[in-house]
């Protein structure tokens, strides 16, 4: 039997575009109250109007999760309304495309403070309230890119290759608490990601693209029905697992071939 979400509160980060506009929706269309999480408050506000009028109840809270001390700040706050998490949503993050000894060393510092260490910070700051109350749901956001070592995003898919280990860990220390840990990994999404990370489109991403409320259904069906972890589309599934069965340095120049602009 899937969980029910109705009456809970999900924290979703990253909640100012792409995928995190589409887990808030398909939140709320489960019937969650929404607290919005991520740097830019305006586009954050125009969404909560709109998920307001359907029907949700919904908190915005800028915050720079880069910074620790805007994380600890985000919890303090939550708590101190008494507003308690059940459902966490570690979407926020984005990539750096490029030669790794001719990237620019801040910018993979701010891609790793966000995508490794806030993620796992926020993790820990909302874990043991889940778990004290009995009822929890994380909900990570790897990429199929955590599957095999690639070179130009050779920092970002080590870095996703973290968050799908650590998710299936934490998901296995935590059965029978209540809590659950998914891992969901996208492919390509129809988002600002290649504009972020530098990278024009290659004829393999534009094949492979999904868009984006698709990618947030899938993962949240997989969190309801508590599997540990999915990939999203079938060909990406198919080429992610497969990746298992080569030497890593043929994936590597595999990926590497598949990511060339």
């Amino acid at each position: 039997m899937k969980t029910t979400l109705a009456g809970r509160t999900a924290l979703v980060t990253g909640a100012s575009s792409g995928l995190g506009v589409a887990f808030a929706r398909e939140l709320a269309r489960h019937g969650c109250a929404l607290v919005l999480v991520a740097r830019s408050e305006a586009p954050m506000q125009q969404l909560a109007t709109e998920l307001r009028t359907a029907g949700a109840t919904v908190h915005v809270r800028p915050a720079d999760l880069a910074d620790p001390a805007a994380r600890a700040m985000l919890a303090a706050g939550l708590a101190a309304e008494g507003i308690a998490v059940d459902v966490l949503v570690n979407n926020a993050g984005f990539g750096v495309f490029g030669a790794f000894a001719d990237t620019d060393w801040t910018r993979l510092d701010a891609m790793l403070a966000v995508d490794v260490v806030a993620l796992t910070h926020l993790t820990r700051l909302f874990v043991p309230g889940m778990r004290a109350r009995g009822f929890g749901r994380v909900l990570q956001v790897a990429s199929t890119g955590a599957f095999q070592p690639t070179p130009t995003y050779a920092a970002y898919a080590a870095a996703k290759s973290y968050v799908l280990e650590f998710s299936y860990a934490l998901d296995a220390e935590l059965r029978g608490s209540g809590v659950r840990c998914t891992v969901v990994s996208p492919g390509v999404t129809a988002t600002q990601f290649l504009e972020v990370s530098g990278q024009r489109v290659t004829g393999y991403q534009r094949l492979t693209r999904m868009q984006a409320p698709d990618v947030a259904r899938r993962g949240i069906d997989a969190m309801l029905a508590g599997r540990s972890g999915i990939v999203t589309g079938a060909f990406n599934a198919l080429m992610a697992h497969s990746t298992r069965l080569m030497p890593r340095r043929v994936s590597a120049r595999v990926a590497g071939w598949l990511m060339r602009n």
